[in-house]
Protein backbone atom coordinates (compact mmCIF):
# COMPACT_ATOMS: atom_id res chain seq x y z
CA UNK A 1 0.00 0.00 0.00
CA UNK A 2 3.24 2.38 0.79
CA UNK A 3 4.16 2.10 -2.81
CA UNK A 4 0.89 2.11 -4.36
CA UNK A 5 0.88 5.72 -2.41
CA UNK A 6 4.60 6.79 -3.61
CA UNK A 7 3.18 6.13 -7.36
CA UNK A 8 0.09 8.28 -7.14
CA UNK A 9 2.28 10.98 -5.37
CA UNK A 10 4.83 10.46 -8.53
CA UNK A 11 1.60 10.41 -11.53
CA UNK A 12 0.30 13.83 -9.50
CA UNK A 13 3.83 15.25 -9.62
CA UNK A 14 3.99 14.35 -13.35
CA UNK A 15 0.53 15.31 -13.96
CA UNK A 16 1.65 18.68 -12.45
CA UNK A 17 4.37 19.09 -14.84
CA UNK A 18 1.95 18.71 -17.80
CA UNK A 19 -0.06 21.14 -16.81
CA UNK A 20 2.20 23.92 -16.07
CA UNK A 21 3.86 22.67 -19.59
CA UNK A 22 0.96 22.69 -21.29
CA UNK A 23 0.09 26.95 -20.17
CA UNK A 24 3.81 27.83 -20.68
CA UNK A 25 3.60 26.21 -23.94
CA UNK A 26 0.35 27.90 -25.24
CA UNK A 27 0.84 31.20 -23.32
CA UNK A 28 4.67 31.89 -24.29
CA UNK A 29 5.24 35.10 -26.48
CA UNK A 30 6.12 33.66 -30.11
CA UNK A 31 8.37 37.06 -30.88
CA UNK A 32 9.89 36.49 -27.56
CA UNK A 33 10.95 32.95 -28.52
CA UNK A 34 11.53 33.48 -31.96
CA UNK A 35 14.21 36.67 -30.67
CA UNK A 36 16.10 34.34 -28.67
CA UNK A 37 16.30 31.06 -31.11
CA UNK A 38 17.81 34.13 -33.57
CA UNK A 39 20.19 34.44 -30.95
CA UNK A 40 21.16 31.08 -30.87
CA UNK A 41 19.39 29.40 -28.16
CA UNK A 42 18.83 25.78 -29.06
CA UNK A 43 15.82 25.54 -26.29
CA UNK A 44 14.22 28.24 -28.28
CA UNK A 45 14.37 26.81 -31.29
CA UNK A 46 12.55 23.01 -30.06
CA UNK A 47 10.19 25.45 -28.53
CA UNK A 48 9.64 27.06 -32.11
CA UNK A 49 9.29 23.74 -33.84
CA UNK A 50 6.81 22.49 -30.90
CA UNK A 51 4.57 25.59 -31.92
CA UNK A 52 4.87 24.65 -35.72
CA UNK A 53 2.34 21.80 -35.06
CA UNK A 54 0.35 23.26 -31.61
CA UNK A 55 -2.41 20.80 -32.51
CA UNK A 56 -0.31 17.78 -32.14
CA UNK A 57 1.44 19.73 -29.19
CA UNK A 58 -1.79 19.48 -27.35
CA UNK A 59 -2.86 16.57 -28.21
CA UNK A 60 0.05 14.69 -26.72
CA UNK A 61 -0.14 16.87 -23.48
CA UNK A 62 -3.70 16.25 -22.99
CA UNK A 63 -3.45 12.07 -23.69
CA UNK A 64 -0.33 11.99 -21.07
CA UNK A 65 -2.16 14.29 -18.85
CA UNK A 66 -5.28 12.22 -18.84
CA UNK A 67 -3.15 8.80 -19.01
CA UNK A 68 -1.47 9.97 -15.57
CA UNK A 69 -4.89 11.01 -13.94
CA UNK A 70 -6.80 8.34 -14.56
CA UNK A 71 -3.71 5.94 -13.09
CA UNK A 72 -3.49 7.52 -10.49
CA UNK A 73 -7.38 7.73 -9.79
CA UNK A 74 -7.67 3.68 -10.24
CA UNK A 75 -4.49 2.92 -8.02
CA UNK A 76 -6.06 5.25 -5.05
CA UNK A 77 -9.77 3.52 -5.88
CA UNK A 78 -8.35 0.07 -5.49
CA UNK A 79 -6.59 1.09 -2.20
CA UNK A 80 -9.40 2.92 -0.39
CA UNK A 81 -11.90 0.09 -1.41
CA UNK A 82 -9.62 -2.48 -0.18
CA UNK A 83 -9.01 -0.36 3.11
CA UNK A 84 -12.50 0.98 3.23
CA UNK A 85 -14.65 -1.21 1.21
CA UNK A 86 -17.39 0.16 -0.77
CA UNK A 87 -16.84 3.63 0.72
CA UNK A 88 -13.50 3.87 -0.74
CA UNK A 89 -14.91 4.75 -4.17
CA UNK A 90 -16.17 7.98 -2.56
CA UNK A 91 -13.41 8.47 -0.69
CA UNK A 92 -10.72 8.27 -3.56
CA UNK A 93 -13.30 10.77 -5.65
CA UNK A 94 -13.24 13.07 -3.13
CA UNK A 95 -9.35 12.69 -2.48
CA UNK A 96 -8.57 12.78 -5.47
CA UNK A 97 -10.66 15.60 -7.06
CA UNK A 98 -8.87 17.73 -4.15
CA UNK A 99 -5.47 16.57 -4.61
CA UNK A 100 -5.66 16.90 -8.61
CA UNK A 101 -7.04 20.15 -8.82
CA UNK A 102 -4.84 21.82 -6.52
CA UNK A 103 -1.58 20.11 -6.80
CA UNK A 104 -1.79 18.75 -10.34
CA UNK A 105 -3.84 21.98 -11.94
CA UNK A 106 -4.21 25.26 -10.32
CA UNK A 107 -0.79 25.81 -8.49
CA UNK A 108 1.43 24.35 -11.39
CA UNK A 109 -0.80 26.81 -13.74
CA UNK A 110 -0.41 29.20 -12.02
CA UNK A 111 3.36 28.95 -11.28
CA UNK A 112 3.68 28.66 -15.38
CA UNK A 113 1.51 32.05 -16.03
CA UNK A 114 4.21 33.71 -13.52
CA UNK A 115 7.18 31.67 -14.85
CA UNK A 116 6.48 31.16 -18.60
CA UNK A 117 9.23 31.68 -20.69
CA UNK A 118 11.46 29.52 -18.32
CA UNK A 119 9.63 26.95 -17.95
CA UNK A 120 8.54 26.58 -21.64
CA UNK A 121 12.07 26.50 -22.17
CA UNK A 122 13.12 23.66 -19.83
CA UNK A 123 9.82 21.47 -20.46
CA UNK A 124 10.22 21.59 -24.88
CA UNK A 125 12.96 19.11 -24.73
CA UNK A 126 10.86 16.01 -22.76
CA UNK A 127 7.66 17.29 -24.79
CA UNK A 128 9.34 17.48 -28.20
CA UNK A 129 10.32 13.64 -27.15
CA UNK A 130 6.25 12.65 -26.41
CA UNK A 131 5.49 14.13 -29.96
CA UNK A 132 7.66 11.63 -31.44
CA UNK A 133 6.55 8.82 -29.37
CA UNK A 134 2.53 10.17 -29.67
CA UNK A 135 3.18 10.62 -33.83
CA UNK A 136 0.57 7.82 -34.56
CA UNK A 137 -2.19 9.03 -32.17
CA UNK A 138 -1.54 12.30 -33.12
CA UNK A 139 -2.47 11.51 -36.38
CA UNK A 140 -5.41 9.74 -36.12
CA UNK A 141 -6.87 12.35 -33.38
CA UNK A 142 -6.20 14.86 -36.55
CA UNK A 143 -7.78 12.65 -38.50
CA UNK A 144 -11.23 12.68 -36.62
CA UNK A 145 -10.94 16.71 -35.04
CA UNK A 146 -10.47 17.58 -38.97
CA UNK A 147 -13.48 15.75 -40.04
CA UNK A 148 -15.55 16.59 -37.29
CA UNK A 149 -14.90 20.10 -37.90
CA UNK A 150 -15.49 19.51 -41.27
CA UNK A 151 -18.96 18.22 -40.41
CA UNK A 152 -19.70 21.42 -38.26
CA UNK A 153 -18.53 23.19 -41.83
CA UNK A 154 -15.58 24.71 -39.44
CA UNK A 155 -12.45 25.73 -40.94
CA UNK A 156 -9.50 23.62 -39.61
CA UNK A 157 -7.10 26.44 -40.31
CA UNK A 158 -7.09 30.01 -38.66
CA UNK A 159 -7.49 32.70 -41.68
CA UNK A 160 -5.61 35.91 -41.11
CA UNK A 161 -5.57 39.11 -43.23
CA UNK A 162 -3.08 41.96 -43.72
CA UNK A 163 -5.44 44.18 -41.01
CA UNK A 164 -6.18 41.46 -38.73
CA UNK A 165 -1.72 41.06 -38.15
CA UNK A 166 -1.78 44.90 -37.78
CA UNK A 167 -4.73 45.23 -35.61
CA UNK A 168 -2.33 42.39 -33.35
CA UNK A 169 0.71 44.35 -33.88
CA UNK A 170 -0.93 47.41 -32.49
CA UNK A 171 -2.60 45.69 -29.42
CA UNK A 172 1.00 43.90 -28.55
CA UNK A 173 2.34 47.11 -28.52
CA UNK A 174 -0.26 48.63 -25.98
CA UNK A 175 -0.51 45.86 -24.41
CA UNK A 176 3.33 45.39 -23.39
CA UNK A 177 3.51 49.23 -22.56
CA UNK A 178 0.31 49.13 -20.40
CA UNK A 179 2.73 49.60 -16.98
CA UNK A 180 3.78 52.66 -15.74
CA UNK A 181 7.43 52.06 -15.03
CA UNK A 182 7.39 50.61 -18.83
CA UNK A 183 5.47 53.16 -20.33
CA UNK A 184 7.49 56.47 -19.06
CA UNK A 185 11.28 53.84 -19.86
CA UNK A 186 9.73 53.34 -23.34
CA UNK A 187 7.80 56.20 -24.16
CA UNK A 188 9.40 57.66 -27.19
CA UNK A 189 9.80 53.79 -28.70
CA UNK A 190 6.40 53.16 -28.41
CA UNK A 191 5.41 56.45 -30.37
CA UNK A 192 7.59 55.40 -33.37
CA UNK A 193 6.16 51.81 -33.16
CA UNK A 194 2.67 53.20 -33.48
CA UNK A 195 3.63 55.65 -35.97
CA UNK A 196 5.53 53.27 -38.61
CA UNK A 197 2.11 51.15 -37.97
CA UNK A 198 -0.07 53.98 -39.07
CA UNK A 199 1.84 55.39 -42.29
CA UNK A 200 -0.75 53.78 -44.55
CA UNK A 201 -3.45 54.91 -43.01
CA UNK A 202 -2.26 59.04 -42.36
CA UNK A 203 -2.75 61.09 -45.27
CA UNK A 204 -0.41 63.45 -46.61
CA UNK A 205 -2.81 66.55 -45.77
CA UNK A 206 -2.71 65.43 -42.16
CA UNK A 207 1.10 66.02 -41.41
CA UNK A 208 1.86 68.50 -44.45
CA UNK A 209 3.23 72.81 -43.95
CA UNK A 210 0.28 74.77 -44.59
CA UNK A 211 1.03 77.27 -47.60
CA UNK A 212 0.68 80.00 -44.96
CA UNK A 213 3.90 78.60 -43.51
CA UNK A 214 6.05 78.13 -46.78
CA UNK A 215 8.60 80.33 -47.68
CA UNK A 216 7.97 81.24 -51.67
CA UNK A 217 9.84 83.86 -53.76
CA UNK A 218 8.88 85.84 -57.08
CA UNK A 219 10.61 84.22 -60.02
CA UNK A 220 10.54 87.59 -61.85
CA UNK A 221 12.19 89.15 -58.56
CA UNK A 222 15.56 90.76 -59.60
CA UNK A 223 18.46 87.65 -59.37
CA UNK A 224 20.42 89.93 -56.70
CA UNK A 225 17.22 89.81 -54.22
CA UNK A 226 16.27 86.22 -54.65
CA UNK A 227 20.22 85.15 -53.97
CA UNK A 228 19.62 87.63 -50.80
CA UNK A 229 16.72 85.93 -49.60
CA UNK A 230 17.79 82.22 -50.62
CA UNK A 231 20.71 83.09 -48.10
CA UNK A 232 18.54 84.19 -45.58
CA UNK A 233 16.51 81.62 -45.57
CA UNK A 234 16.86 78.48 -43.34
CA UNK A 235 15.34 75.96 -45.84
CA UNK A 236 17.09 74.64 -49.03
CA UNK A 237 14.35 74.39 -51.19
CA UNK A 238 12.49 77.44 -52.03
CA UNK A 239 9.36 77.33 -54.33
CA UNK A 240 9.21 79.61 -57.39
CA UNK A 241 5.76 81.35 -58.53
CA UNK A 242 5.31 83.57 -61.02
CA UNK A 243 1.99 86.20 -61.84
CA UNK A 244 0.25 84.59 -58.89
CA UNK A 245 1.31 82.64 -55.47
CA UNK A 246 -0.66 79.60 -56.49
CA UNK A 247 1.06 79.55 -59.68
CA UNK A 248 4.01 77.37 -59.17
CA UNK A 249 6.79 77.11 -61.91
CA UNK A 250 9.97 75.29 -59.93
CA UNK A 251 11.50 74.75 -57.24
CA UNK A 252 14.78 76.42 -56.23
CA UNK A 253 17.48 74.09 -54.53
CA UNK A 254 20.08 76.54 -53.03
CA UNK A 255 22.71 74.29 -54.24
CA UNK A 256 21.36 74.27 -57.78
CA UNK A 257 21.99 78.18 -57.33
CA UNK A 258 25.33 78.44 -56.10
CA UNK A 259 26.20 75.51 -59.25
CA UNK A 260 25.18 77.97 -62.14
CA UNK A 261 26.80 81.29 -60.09
CA UNK A 262 29.92 79.59 -60.47
CA UNK A 263 29.45 78.26 -64.12
CA UNK A 264 28.55 82.08 -64.61
CA UNK A 265 32.33 83.06 -63.14
CA UNK A 266 30.32 84.87 -60.63
CA UNK A 267 27.91 87.01 -63.16
CA UNK A 268 24.63 87.20 -61.28
CA UNK A 269 22.81 88.63 -64.65
CA UNK A 270 23.24 85.79 -66.09
CA UNK A 271 21.68 83.63 -64.45
CA UNK A 272 18.09 82.03 -65.39
CA UNK A 273 16.28 81.34 -62.29
CA UNK A 274 13.69 78.87 -63.56
CA UNK A 275 16.34 77.22 -65.61
CA UNK A 276 17.98 76.54 -62.43
CA UNK A 277 14.78 75.79 -60.25
CA UNK A 278 13.79 72.02 -60.92
CA UNK A 279 10.43 71.34 -61.99
CA UNK A 280 7.32 71.25 -59.26
CA UNK A 281 5.89 67.94 -58.70
CA UNK A 282 2.80 67.88 -56.95
CA UNK A 283 0.78 65.35 -55.16
CA UNK A 284 -3.08 64.79 -53.66
CA UNK A 285 -3.64 65.49 -50.42
CA UNK A 286 -5.24 61.94 -49.79
CA UNK A 287 -1.88 60.10 -50.61
CA UNK A 288 -1.33 57.77 -47.74
CA UNK A 289 2.59 58.65 -46.27
CA UNK A 290 3.51 55.15 -47.12
CA UNK A 291 2.98 55.47 -50.67
CA UNK A 292 4.40 58.83 -50.48
CA UNK A 293 7.61 57.70 -49.06
CA UNK A 294 8.03 54.76 -51.13
CA UNK A 295 7.51 57.68 -54.57
CA UNK A 296 10.26 60.01 -52.91
CA UNK A 297 12.79 56.86 -52.95
CA UNK A 298 11.94 55.80 -56.46
CA UNK A 299 12.00 59.51 -57.77
CA UNK A 300 15.09 60.30 -55.46
CA UNK A 301 13.33 63.44 -54.47
CA UNK A 302 12.65 65.22 -50.30
CA UNK A 303 10.11 67.61 -51.61
CA UNK A 304 6.47 67.66 -52.71
CA UNK A 305 3.62 70.35 -53.24
CA UNK A 306 0.67 69.21 -52.06
CA UNK A 307 -2.58 70.11 -53.80
CA UNK A 308 -6.31 69.74 -53.08
CA UNK A 309 -9.05 68.03 -55.03
CA UNK A 310 -9.32 71.06 -57.06
CA UNK A 311 -5.96 71.78 -57.54
CA UNK A 312 -5.20 74.49 -55.50
CA UNK A 313 -1.92 74.83 -53.50
CA UNK A 314 -2.49 73.02 -49.84
CA UNK A 315 1.23 72.89 -48.67
CA UNK A 316 4.34 71.15 -49.01
CA UNK A 317 5.32 67.58 -47.53
CA UNK A 318 9.07 66.50 -47.39
CA UNK A 319 10.89 63.12 -46.43
CA UNK A 320 11.75 65.10 -43.14
CA UNK A 321 8.09 65.74 -42.59
CA UNK A 322 7.53 61.58 -43.39
CA UNK A 323 10.32 60.75 -41.26
CA UNK A 324 9.79 62.85 -37.99
CA UNK A 325 6.25 61.47 -37.89
CA UNK A 326 8.16 58.12 -37.34
CA UNK A 327 11.19 59.49 -34.74
CA UNK A 328 9.69 62.86 -33.42
CA UNK A 329 10.93 66.18 -34.44
CA UNK A 330 14.07 66.68 -35.95
CA UNK A 331 15.78 70.47 -35.59
CA UNK A 332 19.08 71.15 -37.12
CA UNK A 333 21.03 74.21 -36.72
CA UNK A 334 19.65 76.29 -39.27
CA UNK A 335 15.94 74.97 -38.20
CA UNK A 336 13.49 78.03 -36.64
CA UNK A 337 12.34 77.04 -33.15
CA UNK A 338 8.70 78.30 -32.82
CA UNK A 339 7.46 77.82 -29.50
CA UNK A 340 3.53 76.75 -30.09
CA UNK A 341 3.28 75.04 -26.67
CA UNK A 342 3.53 76.20 -23.39
CA UNK A 343 2.56 74.32 -19.80
CA UNK A 344 0.75 76.39 -17.41
CA UNK A 345 1.03 75.82 -13.63
CA UNK A 346 -2.37 74.84 -13.36
CA UNK A 347 -2.34 71.66 -15.32
CA UNK A 348 -3.16 73.39 -18.79
CA UNK A 349 -1.38 74.33 -22.32
CA UNK A 350 -1.82 77.53 -24.16
CA UNK A 351 -1.14 76.05 -27.29
CA UNK A 352 -1.16 77.90 -31.41
CA UNK A 353 -4.22 76.96 -33.23
CA UNK A 354 -1.76 75.95 -36.48
CA UNK A 355 -0.17 72.91 -34.03
CA UNK A 356 -1.00 69.44 -35.01
CA UNK A 357 -3.38 67.05 -33.22
CA UNK A 358 -0.71 64.22 -34.31
CA UNK A 359 2.02 65.96 -32.18
CA UNK A 360 0.21 67.04 -29.42
CA UNK A 361 -1.22 62.73 -29.14
CA UNK A 362 2.15 61.77 -29.42
CA UNK A 363 4.33 64.32 -27.14
CA UNK A 364 1.51 63.87 -24.64
CA UNK A 365 0.10 60.69 -24.88
CA UNK A 366 -3.11 62.54 -25.39
CA UNK A 367 -6.61 60.63 -27.40
CA UNK A 368 -7.53 63.81 -29.13
CA UNK A 369 -8.96 62.93 -32.46
CA UNK A 370 -7.20 63.78 -35.52
CA UNK A 371 -9.67 61.97 -38.64
CA UNK A 372 -11.24 65.39 -39.48
CA UNK A 373 -9.02 68.18 -38.22
CA UNK A 374 -5.58 68.80 -38.81
CA UNK A 375 -4.98 71.40 -35.93
CA UNK A 376 -6.21 72.09 -32.35
CA UNK A 377 -8.03 74.97 -34.31
CA UNK A 378 -9.63 73.20 -36.62
CA UNK A 379 -10.87 70.44 -34.16
CA UNK A 380 -12.60 73.03 -32.12
CA UNK A 381 -14.26 74.56 -35.29
CA UNK A 382 -14.80 70.99 -36.69
CA UNK A 383 -16.44 70.31 -33.29
CA UNK A 384 -18.27 73.43 -32.34
CA UNK A 385 -19.63 73.47 -36.31
CA UNK A 386 -19.25 77.43 -35.51
CA UNK A 387 -16.50 80.10 -35.07
CA UNK A 388 -16.29 80.71 -31.76
CA UNK A 389 -15.91 83.73 -29.83
CA UNK A 390 -12.61 84.63 -27.33
CA UNK A 391 -13.53 82.95 -24.12
CA UNK A 392 -15.66 80.22 -24.83
CA UNK A 393 -14.85 76.87 -23.68
CA UNK A 394 -15.99 73.43 -25.31
CA UNK A 395 -15.38 69.38 -24.02
CA UNK A 396 -14.43 66.82 -26.16
CA UNK A 397 -13.40 64.00 -25.21
CA UNK A 398 -12.84 64.96 -22.14
CA UNK A 399 -10.79 67.82 -22.85
CA UNK A 400 -11.40 70.96 -22.14
CA UNK A 401 -10.35 73.30 -24.98
CA UNK A 402 -10.94 77.36 -24.44
CA UNK A 403 -9.91 80.10 -27.10
CA UNK A 404 -7.42 82.08 -26.22
CA UNK A 405 -7.38 84.55 -28.73
CA UNK A 406 -9.12 85.21 -31.85
CA UNK A 407 -7.80 87.31 -35.13
CA UNK A 408 -10.70 87.97 -37.08
CA UNK A 409 -11.84 84.21 -38.29
CA UNK A 410 -8.40 82.50 -37.20
CA UNK A 411 -8.11 80.44 -33.99
CA UNK A 412 -4.92 81.75 -32.95
CA UNK A 413 -4.57 80.53 -29.73
CA UNK A 414 -5.78 77.58 -27.85
CA UNK A 415 -5.98 76.53 -24.48
CA UNK A 416 -6.17 72.61 -23.65
CA UNK A 417 -7.23 70.87 -20.13
CA UNK A 418 -6.45 67.53 -20.19
CA UNK A 419 -8.80 65.29 -18.43
CA UNK A 420 -5.96 64.69 -15.24
CA UNK A 421 -5.89 68.60 -15.30
CA UNK A 422 -7.88 70.23 -12.78
CA UNK A 423 -10.66 72.68 -14.27
CA UNK A 424 -10.08 76.44 -14.28
CA UNK A 425 -12.60 77.68 -11.54
CA UNK A 426 -13.16 80.75 -13.42
CA UNK A 427 -13.11 80.99 -17.08
CA UNK A 428 -13.35 84.51 -18.32
CA UNK A 429 -10.75 85.63 -15.86
CA UNK A 430 -8.12 82.56 -16.75
CA UNK A 431 -9.04 83.52 -20.65
CA UNK A 432 -8.36 87.12 -20.23
CA UNK A 433 -5.26 86.66 -17.40
CA UNK A 434 -3.87 84.47 -20.61
CA UNK A 435 -4.57 87.14 -23.36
Amino acid sequence: MLAIVIVIGVLIMTSAFFSGSETALTAVSRPLIHQMQEGGDKRAGVVMRLLERRERLISTILLSNNLVNILASSLATSVLIEAFGSNGVVYATAIMTILIVIYAEVLPKTFALTHTTDLALRAAGIMSVLVWLFRPLNAAMEVFVNGALWLFRVPPTRRQTAQHVLAELRGTIELHMGEQQVKEEVKHERAMLRSVLELAEVEVGQILVHRKKVVTLDADLPIAEIIEQVAGSPYSRIPLWRDQPDNIVGVLHAKNLLRAIESAHGRTDRVDIVAVAQKPWFVPETTRLLDQMTAFRERREHFALVVDEYGALKGIVTLEDIIEEIVGDISDEHDVSIAGIRPQADGSYLIDGSVAIRDLNREFDWSLPDDDAVTVAGLVLYESRMIPEQGQQFMFNGYRLEVVRRQRNQLTLIRVTPPEAPAPGNAEKTANTAA
